[in-house]
């Protein structure tokens, strides 16, 4: 990572916490060109696509909740399979939504470290990588962990979402 801790942007920060709390092993990494799709990321970093990590969040149409997935870069997400799992129709946000819910841009989600509790389904794909690496509050930031250290630190439930 590049730059003192006091570089870092609040969002790069929050995140760091929230990993530190969680004891999640990772590694943040300013990259040198913006990574705001999984294939900028994996291109910034020189990994497979399927290893990072997509925080992507959805809203529940009927009750308005918001929910975090961690999805592999390779896949896409099902939204039958997820609103089956929710129980109720599913939407992909406007920007305002998401940020309002997590605390972060679009392009810069990270997997933890959002303003508010969400709920944290994780795309079964991610599990077969030794290493993932997603967003680590900005579009150029980003952080090496393991899935399942990833899992824990999320409480996500590992499911079917492509």
């Amino acid at each position: 990572m590049s730059g003192e801790p006091e570089d870092l942007p609040d969002a790069v920060r929050r995140v760091e916490i929230a990993a530190l709390s969680r004891t999640l092993p990772f590694r943040v990494v300013r990259t040198a060109t913006i990574a705001r799709t999984a294939e900028e990321a994996a291109e910034a970093v020189n990994v497979e696509v399927g290893q990072i990590v997509k925080s992507l969040v959805f809203r529940a149409s009927e009750t308005d909740r918001a929910v975090l997935l961690l999805v592999s870069g390779a896949n896409r997400v099902d939204t039958k399979k997820l609103a089956a799992l929710l129980g109720e129709p599913v939407e992909r946000p406007d920007a305002d939504f998401v940020r309002e819910r997590t605390g972060f841009a679009i392009g810069g989600v990270a997997p933890l470290g959002s303003t508010h509790p969400l709920p944290v389904y994780m795309d079964r794909t991610l599990m077969g990588f030794d290493v993932v690496w997603a967003a680590a509050g900005t579009p150029f930031h980003v952080f090496e962990t393991v899935p399942d250290a990833l899992r824990i630190a999320t409480d996500a439930d590992v499911v079917a979402l492509s």
